[in-house]
C-alpha cells in the first residue's frame, strides 16, 4: 500500500456449500436481512433477485442517528456464482434526501462478495468494503472502514448458517 492509499477491508470465510447456493442466497435481496451482521437492516422493498450489473435494489434500514430510511444499491459487479457487488446511495427517509438537504452522491463505495471454489461443496467467501473513494471526514469515521470488519465476520457467520438451514 502506498502512502495515503486507502485499502479495501475484507474478510472471508470457508462455507461448506457450493458457490451457486452461496450466490443465490446474496443475490436475493430479501435474504439479507438474515445475513446482515450489522443489525441495520430491516428489510427489502425490492421483491425479486439481483440479475445484472445496473440492477438496483431498496433495502429498509434503521441507523439510531438517522431512523428509518431506505439506501438504493446499485449493482455494479456481477458474475453469476463468482462475485457481487453494489453502490449504495440514500433513498427515502435519508436526512441526505430531506428538502434542503444537500444530496448524497454516489462515492463509489462499495459492498462486494467473491467466491471461490473450495472443492466440490465448499467456498470460500470474502466479504469486501471499500470506502477509498468516500470524503477523509467520512473515513475517519468508520476507522477507513475497520469499523465494519465486526459486522461482515457476523455476516459471513450467518451466511453459513443460511446455507446449512437450505441443505437440511
Amino acid at each position: 500500500m502506498t502512502s495515503g492509499q486507502i485499502e479495501p477491508v475484507a474478510v472471508s470465510r470457508r462455507i461448506a456449500a457450493p458457490a451457486a447456493d452461496i450466490f443465490r442466497i446474496l443475490a436475493d435481496p430479501r435474504r439479507h436481512t438474515e445475513l446482515d451482521g450489522s443489525g441495520m437492516l430491516r428489510g427489502a422493498v425490492s421483491d425479486r433477485p439481483i440479475g445484472a450489473v445496473g440492477d438496483v435494489f431498496v433495502m429498509r434500514m434503521y441507523y439510531s442517528p438517522y431512523g428509518d430510511y431506505e439506501m438504493n444499491n446499485h449493482v455494479v459487479e456481477y458474475e453469476v456464482n463468482r462475485r457481487i457487488g453494489w453502490t449504495p446511495e440514500p433513498g427515502r427517509g435519508h436526512p441526505d434526501t430531506a428538502p434542503g438537504a444537500t444530496p448524497l452522491r454516489r462515492w463509489g463505495h462499495r459492498w462486494a462478495f467473491e467466491l471461490i471454489p473450495d472443492g466440490p461443496a465448499a467456498t470460500i467467501v470474502t466479504e469486501t468494503y471499500d470506502c477509498s473513494p468516500l470524503p477523509a471526514d467520512e473515513r475517519a469515521a468508520m476507522d477507513d472502514g475497520r469499523s465494519w470488519i465486526t459486522s461482515m465476520t457476523a455476516t459471513l457467520e450467518r451466511l453459513e448458517a443460511s446455507c446449512l438451514t437450505v441443505r437440511h
